[in-house]
């Protein structure tokens, strides 16, 4: 998320499926971060549903890292959360650290900017589902879709999840399908696959 002025104040998001089903995280009042909503969180997670387990996540522009936390929760393998601001991410690594991983799970807070993260070239296809859920309204979103694909970051089929404000045109790479699309409020939300 883009640099914050984080409060005292905290409010909370909630895990809603899974092993820590209904387990309350708490998270920093800081300017421009947005939790997705557990409506969506819900349709989101029904839709990803037959590929959670075992699945290599990275959660761009984490904030609250709701995704994140609700995917580990579910059985994803491996976690790597991106947060820029340093109290937000610090946030980020105490609900973690709250929160007990099973057998070979891994979870991880980078506290980097999301798109210098992707400008580095990994040394094979890393992630199986990746969240893309930028402030909104500085083309982040783009950006961030840009160096997925160009520096091959997405292993074979992954899927990527990507919400930006409504109304907002959104180009993807030509061997991303669209799965699913779905407009709540002043957010729509999309499912591609890489095929």
């Amino acid at each position: 998320m883009k640099k914050a002025q984080v409060q005292n104040a905290k409010g909370e998001v909630r895990i809603i499926a899974g092993r820590w089903r209904g387990r309350k995280l708490p998270v920093l009042n800081a300017n421009g971060l947005r939790p997705t909503g557990d409506r969506m969180k819900e349709t989101l997670f029904n839709w990803l549903m037959p590929h959670i387990l075992d699945s290599r996540c990275l959660d761009c522009f984490a904030g609250s890292g709701s995704l994140g936390f609700e995917a580990l929760s579910r059985q994803a393998r491996q976690v790597t959360f991106l947060e820029l601001d340093k109290t937000v991410a610090n946030q980020l690594k105490k609900n973690l650290q709250t929160l007990p991983l099973e057998g070979q799970q891994q979870a991880e807070v980078i506290n980097q900017n999301s798109l210098d993260f992707l400008r580095h070239v990994p040394n094979e296809p890393t992630f199986d589902l990746v969240f893309l859920d930028p402030p909104f309204h500085f083309g982040l979103a783009e950006q961030a879709i840009a160096l997925l694909d160009q520096h091959r970051w997405l292993a074979p089929e992954a899927l990527i999840y990507v919400e930006t404000e409504k109304g907002k045109a959104l180009s993807a790479p030509a061997d991303w399908q669209l799965l699913k699309e779905k407009t709540t409020g002043q957010v729509c939300c999309r499912l591609y696959q890489k095929a």
